[in-house]
């Protein structure tokens, strides 16, 4: 009920709504209007109430309910579902879990994660209003092959959204977010499939918004968008993440197209022009990064002078010198 009187409130957040109308519109009493509204103010958000005026949304705090994330949410399919926990052990684990009865393009979002992971089971330092620890649930009528490009579809996401809030971010190839060469984001793609259909695609996505301490073991590594000078809304980064992703999702699903998605990922490398360090199990080799393909793979030069192509998940990458 809480979600529905900010929905309503949001939707009006010019004027003034009457606990009268509130109360017609969702059939409870005036006095549970008013108990809600408390709850509600409880909860962060900024609301005036005026004696036979209603009442008005000022300011929304930084949270990722239903009701906000849905709020001007320029989509056509993603996030038209949201859900939204105040703690939970990992949005992948539970979206894997409700993914065949959940609808494509629903999201799964967490203000804090107990047991928040990356690639190869590493931990992931996700703290309460931190960050933003998300999961989109998609299904899309592809062969499983195609399904390990979406991962860079996200990335290419995340920094065209984090452009367009003049956050200056590059992609290390093919799953993290790079700003002033510390990683703020990771990405994480699990597939529910037969040999030939995709049944669900769970995307993760977690990104470092205003930590500012981290643990010994990742500190030269890891930092926070806050961290690196960018005080930027977890809300406004979260919206700007899935818009951008619909669309180039959408060209790559129901187009092949990968064009646009590629072109986003080259002139936003954190890579290439570089050596790096390509780490496969315990074998580690170094190489000069020169190009990402129309497959989306990654050209090398190796040791040999010879030339070849990476594709996503065989490896893992770190600079020459640094993370990157």
């Amino acid at each position: 009920m809480r979600s529905e009187i900010i929905k309503i409130l949001l939707e009006n957040k010019d004027e003034f709504v009457s606990g009268e109308y509130i109360s017609e519109k969702l059939g409870i009493t005036r006095s549970a209007v008013s108990k809600h509204i408390k709850n509600i103010k409880n909860q962060g958000y900024d609301i005036e109430s005026i004696t036979r005026k209603g009442h008005k949304i000022i300011e929304c705090p930084d949270l990722l309910s239903e009701s906000i994330v849905k709020h001007d949410l320029n989509t056509k399919f993603i996030g038209k579902e949201v859900i939204h926990f105040d703690t939970t052990e990992s949005t992948n684990d539970y979206a894997k879990k409700v993914a065949v009865e959940s609808i494509d393009g629903t999201i799964v979002v967490s203000e804090d994660q107990t047991k928040g992971r990356g690639r190869r089971g590493r931990q992931w330092h996700s703290i309460k209003g931190e960050g933003i620890w998300l999961s989109i649930i998609l299904k899309p009528d592809i062969y499983p092959h195609k399904a390990p490009f979406i991962t860079q579809i996200a990335g290419a996401s995340i920094v065209k959204a984090l452009k367009k809030l003049k956050i200056d971010a590059s992609i290390k190839w093919p799953n993290d977010i790079i700003v002033n060469n510390k990683k703020i984001s990771g990405i994480l793609t699990e597939l529910g499939a037969e040999i030939d259909r995709v049944n669900y695609i769970v995307l993760g996505i977690g990104i470092n918004v205003k930590t500012v301490d981290f643990p010994e073991d990742i500190k030269s590594i890891a930092t926070s968008i806050f961290k690196e000078g960018y005080n930027v809304k977890r809300i406004d980064i979260l919206k700007n993440i899935l818009e951008e992703f619909e669309v180039l999702y959408l060209d790559y699903i129901q187009k092949n197209d990968k064009s646009s998605c590629i072109k986003i990922c080259k002139e936003n490398s954190a890579i290439l022009g570089k050596n790096i360090y390509i780490i496969n199990n315990d074998k580690k080799r170094k190489v000069k990064c020169i190009d990402i393909n129309e497959a989306g793979n990654l050209v090398i030069i190796n040791e040999d002078n010879d030339i070849e192509e990476l594709i996503a998940g065989e490896v893992s990458i770190r600079g020459e010198r640094d993370y990157i």
